[in-house]
């Protein structure tokens, strides 16, 4: 007892590993401090053991570009109106590339950065709800949507197929 009193107090941190204990109730009074005691409860470790020799660490996983077409339609809007909010749009997210429009739908077309293709349409898929009342964008609807990696977006720009539209980055009636 007097030894793990003493590392607490000097900062000592060696042999310590961080436990949960499943089951047991209510024991009572708060018993001494210490490894849990053997009985009815299992113990799990929080942070399993590794060995530097055998596993080295986890790198973290790096984001990719995923290229973007998110198309919205809707009740006819003004179209100074949608455009105001599109060139909106486009200042607040980062990596917009164009925007085409018409009185009643839209297509936008962005870089999207994230760890793979679930995450990236899952943030397309909220682009247009989470900038609507920031942008005053119409309250039209998600109507379709593509997301393509990098590298296919670049084939398909080589073989003549899905090309950029004829002007970048800008929002431009169809």
């Amino acid at each position: 007892m007097e030894r793990r009193r003493e590392a607490a107090l000097t900062g000592g941190t060696a042999g310590r590993r961080l436990t949960s204990i499943d089951g047991g109730g209510d024991d009572g009074p708060a018993g001494p401090a210490g490894p849990p005691p053997q009985g009815p409860g299992t113990v799990h470790r929080l942070r399993p053991e590794r060995s530097a020799a055998t596993e080295p660490p986890a790198a973290p996983e790096q984001a990719r570009l995923w290229h973007v077409v998110l198309s919205v339609a809707g009740p006819v809007t003004p179209l100074t109106e949608l455009r105001a909010g599109l060139e909106r749009l486009a200042y607040d997210h980062s990596f917009f590339l164009t925007a085409r429009y018409a009185a009643d739908h839209a297509e936008i077309r962005y870089w999207e950065q994230a760890r793979d293709l679930h995450d990236a349409a899952a943030i397309a898929l909220r682009l247009w709800g989470e900038h609507k009342a920031t942008a005053k964008l119409p309250p039209w609807e998600i109507v379709g949507l593509e997301v393509v990696d990098r590298a296919t977006y670049h084939k398909r720009v080589a073989e003549g197929f899905g090309g950029p539209p004829p002007q970048l980055g800008g929002v431009y009636p169809y």
